[in-house]
């Protein structure tokens, strides 16, 4: 099992926790919306040091996002395995086309 289908298996667990006792149930607690809010944050703060060009603060930034895209997904009943589904059915398919294919 790989680092980020750990986290989303921790996120989900999280859910139905204590808002007091997990930055994450803090979140759920919150509302799907802020749970989108949060997740927009953290994918400017990564935009930003893309821009700059610090790898390290980079990486850092991308882990956050990762980690909000993930737990903005739970609040929505989305799994990562959903998303796995859609990128799997993608695979092979130029991007070209596929971006085509959701205009009709």
């Amino acid at each position: 099992m790989s680092a980020i289908e750990r986290l989303a298996e921790t996120i989900d667990a999280r859910k139905g926790s204590d808002p007091d006792s997990s930055w994450t149930a803090k979140l759920f607690a919150k509302g799907p919306e802020k749970c989108a809010e949060k997740f927009g944050e953290e994918a400017v703060e990564a935009i930003i040091e893309a821009v700059k060009g610090d790898r390290e603060k980079l990486t850092a930034e991308a882990a956050d996002v990762l980690y909000h895209l993930l737990v903005m997904l739970a609040a929505r009943d989305v799994s990562l395995a959903d998303v796995e589904a859609e990128l799997a059915r993608r695979e092979g398919t130029s991007g070209i086309v596929e971006k085509a294919s959701r205009g009709a």
